[in-house]
């Protein structure tokens, strides 16, 4: 039996679809949560090399997000504007119910050629559902919730006269037609928490993480891996991470010096109180953002944690090294989207190939 060859790392970025940015700053952002902005943003990225693109989903204004557009309309449009992208759509269980969202992702498989792939999102934000008249759940029922959810929607996908009796969905015997494409729409989910980690050793396609350094993604990775053991699932790794590349290292920790300086304490402070309570409520109290500082949070997901901070070698070098202990694709963030991404297409994505051909060549016996 021979092992399987090591994929090339895959390369995502968070769609501005909300408004603010991707850092609680006042710092200039020359990025726009615009159509014709984001149109031309997926373009570039699919130019660059990037794989995947996530659609955010936000319901209220908050932390600078005055204006958001809904995700899946949003992914649909971004899909329609591009020819080899996937784009990946947010979604709440609780605002959307599962039958609803395997028949709009069905249909958008069908309009994309099968480009189209889902992000569950458990729930951090008690405001945002309690504004939209929504239950708020208890964190570990939140992911009981989300299961189901993923369960469910698989379920509709790939079987006629479904049934389902569960503590939050029942269907019986229903049939959705069409279906998607083949292969189904991948899963991807998010957290940090004991209960993520377990849905995702479970059921998903994808495990997204919040930035963190190699020994604390490792970590996460490893306990997965436990959890999956004797299973036939593998749950493929995804990590957040802020991107500040520049021709030096001096360029660009003066950029990340520059955001944390202009940053908005009134607005981080009570992002800080929304997260640390979502992170502190998981029974173990290791939940996402449960260790985060101030100055983390100035990124919304810990991306400056990941420390993708640098020249094209020395972020390129750091994303193999995160490839080396299981992950299998970066999320990035950027503060001047479309030129960034361009930028980290043209000087970051050749080297890590580059360097990923020189490891495999070192793997394989002469």
């Amino acid at each position: 039996m021979t092992d399987t060859p090591a994929q090339p790392v895959k390369f995502a970025y968070w769609v501005p679809n909300v408004s603010g940015g991707l850092v609680i700053s006042k710092i200039e952002q020359r990025t726009s949560w615009d159509i014709d902005y984001n149109r031309k943003l997926a373009q570039i990225a699919e130019k660059a090399g990037f794989d995947y693109a996530l659609s955010q989903i936000r319901f209220t204004a908050g932390y600078g997000a005055d204006n958001q557009h809904e995700s899946v309309s949003f992914t649909h449009a971004l899909l329609a504007a591009t020819d080899k992208l996937n784009v990946i759509a947010a979604v709440l269980p609780g605002p959307w119910h599962p039958a609803l969202l395997a028949k709009q992702i069905a249909t958008i498989s069908h309009l994309t050629k099968g480009r189209v792939a889902v992000n569950v999102v458990s729930g951090w934000f008690r405001g945002e559902f309690q504004a939209i008249g929504e239950p708020w759940l208890d964190h570990d029922e939140r992911y009981r919730r989300s299961e189901e959810f993923i369960r469910v929607v698989r379920g509709i996908w790939s079987q006629d006269n479904f049934s389902f009796n569960g503590d939050f969905y029942r269907f019986h015997e229903y049939t959705l037609k069409p279906k998607p494409l083949a292969p189904l729409p991948e899963i991807f989910q998010g957290g940090s928490s004991r209960a993520a980690r377990d849905m995702a050793a479970r059921v998903s396609d994808w495990y997204f993480t919040n930035g963190n350094t190699p020994d604390g993604i490792k970590a996460q990775i490893d306990d997965i891996r436990a959890k999956e053991a004797g299973t036939d699932h593998k749950a493929k790794i995804g990590v957040n991470a802020f991107a500040i590349v520049r021709d030096t290292e001096e360029e660009a920790r003066a950029v990340l010096a520059e955001i944390l300086e202009k940053a908005d304490p009134d607005a981080v402070k009570g992002f800080h109180h929304e997260v640390q309570n979502a992170g502190n409520a998981s029974p173990e109290r290791e939940g996402n953002w449960a260790k985060s500082t101030l100055e983390d949070l100035v990124q919304y997901n810990d991306g400056f944690k990941t420390n993708l901070i640098g020249t094209p070698r020395q972020v390129a070098e750091r994303i193999v090294a995160l490839k080396a202990i299981g992950v299998d694709l970066v999320l990035l963030g950027f503060l001047h989207f479309q030129e960034e991404v361009e930028y980290f297409g043209k000087h970051v994505v050749p080297l890590v190939r580059e360097l990923e051909e020189a490891a495999a060549r070192v793997a394989v016996p002469a």
